[in-house]
């Protein structure tokens, strides 16, 4: 997949006309149409005027080629962190909620539960058995403590996923580190949890964590990993357009 072209065909180009004559050159193409400009992130000259211009220090910084597709897939992990957070706060606002209303949702399930016995026997459901009813008598019979140091946890757990989602959506190297380092916390929880019971939702949310941690700790090299930021800074350099049509154009005069 070409991440160069699929970004510049939802977003558009962008292009910059640099003050350095022989760059300028570089970038610079003459179409029957009239002038069009090298486009910084996928290499196609685009017609019409550019974006900007003035120094080539001045240039808007263009992720390309790997470094875009790492912008791509760590946005695409803050979405899931953004929608994990969120879904924890409604939960543990919930909690709250039953907290507070435990006495009357009791009676209704007291009432309830004899009523729905001869639809349970329709569809062969013993009601005395059932896990569900199980879990549901166990939540109304815990205490209101209890719940409100549950939700606590809630609220924290979401405040963690959506400081996450912030960090991994400003591409910031702190946010990376923090996403490694608490998702790395939880991974033995998780383990703990598929060893009790497995599901298909616990196995693809391990497999996605597992994933974010590794590819976290190689492709941005934390923890001085694989030459560590400098190596990473380098890297995204050697591949920006500007960088290599400035060293193609030769010294300045």
């Amino acid at each position: 997949m070409d991440w160069n072209t699929a970004v510049c065909a939802l977003s558009g180009h962008v292009t910059y006309a640099p003050d350095e004559p022989a760059l300028r050159d570089r970038l610079r193409a003459v179409a029957p149409s009239g002038p069009a400009w090298r486009c910084l992130r996928c290499a196609v000259f685009a017609p019409g005027p550019p974006q900007g211009s003035g120094p080539a220090d001045r240039a808007p910084q263009v992720l390309r080629g790997p470094a875009l597709r790492d912008a791509v897939i760590l946005r695409l992990l803050a979405v899931e962190r953004l929608l994990r957070g969120l879904l924890f706060l409604v939960l543990g606002y919930a909690l709250v909620r039953f907290e507070r209303s435990e006495n009357s949702l009791r009676e209704l399930f007291g009432r309830a539960l004899p009523r729905a016995g001869a639809l349970a026997e329709v569809f062969a459901v013993n009601l005395d058995t059932s896990s569900t009813v199980g879990h549901l008598r166990h939540l109304l019979d815990t205490r209101p403590q209890t719940l409100l140091l549950v939700a606590a946890g809630l609220f924290a757990y979401a405040a963690v996923e959506l400081v996450e989602a912030v960090g991994l959506w400003r591409l910031a190297r702190w946010g990376e580190y923090f996403a490694l380092v608490a998702t790395a916390v939880f991974l033995p929880l998780e383990i703990y949890e598929l060893v009790d019971r497995v599901t298909v939702v616990k196995i693809v949310i391990f497999l996605l964590n597992v994933f974010a941690v590794v590819y976290l700790l190689f492709a941005k090299r934390l923890f001085g990993l694989r030459g560590g930021k400098a190596a990473y800074q380098a890297a995204r350099r050697s591949g920006s357009l500007l960088e290599v049509e400035r060293a193609a154009a030769g010294p300045a005069d």
